[in-house]
């Protein structure tokens, strides 16, 4: 589900990138990019308001989308304590005995 979930993030992101590139900051955007076309089918001026519901749409979709998609993220599963017995440590080796030099 979350691979589904990221492949629609990114598909949402391409969409988002070409609303951006597409308006211009000054206001001609589209409706200055396709002139007489875009009058004739929604006006020069509802043309800008579609590019910026659309932005505004996807962005809404990309965050809902990642919260979503943490919400199917397995939970991590907690290490198994050992069993709390008290180990034995071992006192180091006594040092052998040194042998009386020959005799």
């Amino acid at each position: 589900m979350i691979i589904l979930i990221t492949v629609v993030i990114l598909l949402a992101c391409a969409v988002l990138a070409f609303f951006i590139l597409v308006q211009n900051p000054k206001g001609g955007g589209l409706s200055g990019t396709f002139g007489s076309m875009s009058s004739q089918i929604m006006g020069v001026k509802q043309s800008g308001d579609v590019m910026e519901k659309g932005t505004w749409y996807t962005m809404g979709l990309i965050g809902v989308l990642c919260v979503l998609c943490v919400m199917f993220f397995p939970k991590p599963v907690k290490v198994k304590e050992q069993a709390k017995q008290p180990t034995q440590q071992s006192a180091p080796a006594a040092p052998s005995p040194a042998a009386p030099a020959g005799n």
